[in-house]
């Protein structure tokens, strides 16, 4: 039984302890509760003091922004109405200063209507007056006013026409004869003191080769070297039995001179291939605008003329391979200035001015392959963009005739080139015609879209036509060749008939490095 106490008293303890802690740690927590709900009054309360703060100041710097904005409202306004009265101001000084004006005008008209009317006034008293002596002279005289005036200016008329025949008549015997010698004797001292060669263009070239092997060689594997030479140049490549010689056949004379050069350096270097061709070509190409640019320098030199802008000297040497009707125009254009000069000089006129003029007159024609028009017109273009003067401007629109000259240098420039192209063998009228055919016939196969160059070649009877291989394609090709020859069947006369040759070629390059 002491075993069963022990152990009751001993719970009894035990429940004494749990319960005892329980209490305690419930006493605990309350106040750790107590303390915490104190501190988070006392944090909302701060927080709630501190937004209060923060609201008045936001308040208060409102008021002062909108204080703010409201003077600088009220000083722009007030600037504003500063300025609106002043402009104010003006006006009515304007209008105050019209009305001024309307008022002056308004008496000055009021004064002139009083002139007019007394003016008119006198007029009729003038006019009464004539009337009555024009009444009395009549009835002496027998005639009235229109019939004295119409007999006297019949004496007159045929007073003054018989004395002008007579005169006219009497020059007319007197002068006839010396100014024809007088003509005759200065045409023929200004040709004698120019004495110009006249040269007539033929349309093939000859290479001479140093032997007849070269001949193959020139034709390459398969034609390749040939056919490069023809495409790049544009001209033809006649090879026949003739010994040791190559004759380059085409009518524009700068083609068959790159040509020319070009066989010529390929012949000296040995190495003829389509990648060496095109180097000498381009190179020949080089040369012969260099040449070009000496032979207008030379021109300029050889007649003596000064002062000419670069441009007009370059073209000037464009001249040299351009031709009408077989003669050379350079040529030709020297010779015209130097007859201009000594028939100026032999007039008294500036010689210096005629042999300008003389040497301009057909500068258009080294344009005409590039620019629509005739010679004349782009000739006086190009003059006036490079600020000629305007006897050098008429010399050369009036040179054929197309409108009148105005001045006797212009004279004399129409009657140096009437000499320079009458002398006999100067031009040929068939060779002229040829090749304006064949530039027709290249300008109508180069009008077609996608085409890149083309080329009239054997004489006419063929037109090889290069394409640009991005744009046309193989089969457009064969429309293009069919169209291309309605199109000459239908803008062109030609003998025979004319092969469209299409050359469609395309080339990738790159480089190992």
């Amino acid at each position: 039984m002491e075993w069963y106490f022990v152990l009751l008293i001993g719970l009894a303890a035990a429940l004494v302890g749990v319960l005892a802690g329980y209490l305690w740690r419930r006493k605990i927590s309350e106040a750790k509760i107590g303390s915490a709900e104190k501190q988070a009054m006392q944090i909302v309360n701060d927080a709630m003091k501190q937004a209060e703060t923060k609201k008045k100041e936001s308040l208060l710097e409102a008021k002062e922004e909108i204080i703010r904005q409201k003077n600088e409202a009220d000083a722009e306004i007030k600037d504003r109405r500063r300025e609106v009265t002043h402009q104010e101001h003006r006006i009515a000084q304007k209008e105050e200063a019209i009305d001024r004006k309307v008022e002056a005008i308004e008496k000055k008209e009021t004064a002139l209507a009083a002139k007019i009317a007394e003016a008119d006034a006198l007029k009729q008293k003038v006019e009464a007056q004539l009337e009555e002596q024009r009444v009395a002279l009549e009835r002496v005289a027998g005639l009235t006013a229109e019939e004295a005036k119409n007999e006297l200016l019949a004496r007159k008329s045929e007073e003054i026409a018989h004395e002008t025949a007579k005169k006219i008549s009497e020059f007319e015997s007197q002068y006839k004869e010396e100014v024809d010698e007088k003509a005759k004797e200065l045409l023929s001292l200004a040709i004698q003191k120019c004495a110009a060669d006249h040269v007539s263009e033929s349309a093939i070239s000859v290479v001479e080769l140093p032997s007849e092997d070269m001949k193959g060689r020139i034709i390459g594997r398969e034609g390749r070297n040939i056919r490069t030479i023809e495409t790049l140049t544009g001209v033809e490549l006649i090879i026949d039995d003739t010994p040791e010689v190559i004759t380059i056949s085409g009518f524009d004379p700068v083609r068959r001179e790159i040509a020319r050069l070009a066989l010529e350096k390929l012949i000296s270097d040995g190495r003829i291939h389509p990648t060496r061709i095109e180097e000498m070509v381009e190179k020949a190409r080089r040369e012969v605008e260099t040449s070009m640019r000496q032979a207008g320098e030379k021109a300029v030199f050889e007649t003596g003329v000064s002062g000419l802008h670069v441009e007009l000297v370059k073209l000037l040497g464009r001249l040299k391979y351009r031709t009408s009707y077989g003669q050379n125009v350079l040529r030709h254009s020297i010779e015209v200035a130097l007859l201009a000069g000594v028939l100026a000089d032999e007039m008294g006129l500036d010689s210096s001015v005629a042999k300008r003029a003389g040497l301009l007159h057909d500068i258009g024609k080294a344009m005409t392959a590039e620019i629509e028009g005739s010679h004349v017109a782009i000739g006086v273009d190009i003059a006036k963009r490079y600020r000629e003067s305007k006897e050098i401007i008429n010399a050369i629109e009036a040179h054929h005739g197309d409108v009148e000259p105005l001045s006797p240098i212009a004279v004399l420039v129409q009657a140096a080139d009437a000499i320079s192209a009458a002398r006999p063998g100067a031009r040929r009228e068939n060779v002229e015609n040829y090749i304006k055919r064949l530039q027709r016939l290249e300008e109508i196969a180069g009008d077609f879209k996608g085409v890149d160059t083309c080329y009239a070649i054997q004489a006419g009877r063929e037109v090889r036509v290069m394409v640009k291989p991005d744009e046309v394609t193989d089969d457009q090709m064969v429309i293009m060749a069919h169209d291309i020859a309605k199109k000459i069947e239908e803008d062109l006369e030609y003998p025979g008939q004319i092969k469209v040759h299409i050359i469609r070629e395309k080339r990738v390059a790159d480089y190992a490095k």
